[in-house]
């Protein structure tokens, strides 16, 4: 699946095409001042049962971009961690 940046202007520009791409099996990060603030993808998982990027998948892309990280004893834990956070239901606070 390809992964495509686009910023607000880009989005707003041409939602159509945006969502074309999505349907055609691209992910698109929106992204302000460079940062990424929302991901947009098929609610679908037409391309494999597991959501998101194989760990080796990940550590080949930060390969790739020059990092020169790696990761220590606790990541795999620190990773499992994350995903039961991100499991839970999210209850922002009130801001009335």
């Amino acid at each position: 699946m390809a992964t495509l940046h686009m910023s607000e202007a880009e989005l707003t520009g041409d939602v159509h095409a945006a969502l074309g791409k999505v349907q055609a099996g691209a992910e698109i990060i929106i992204e302000q001042d460079h940062r990424p603030v929302a991901v947009i993808h098929s609610p679908f998982e037409t391309h494999s049962p597991v959501k998101g990027r194989l760990i080796s998948e990940c550590i080949a892309l930060s390969e790739a971009r020059g990092a020169a990280t790696v990761p220590d004893e606790g990541f795999a834990e620190d990773v499992a961690e994350g995903i039961r956070e991100r499991s839970q239901p999210w209850n922002p606070p009130s801001w009335e």
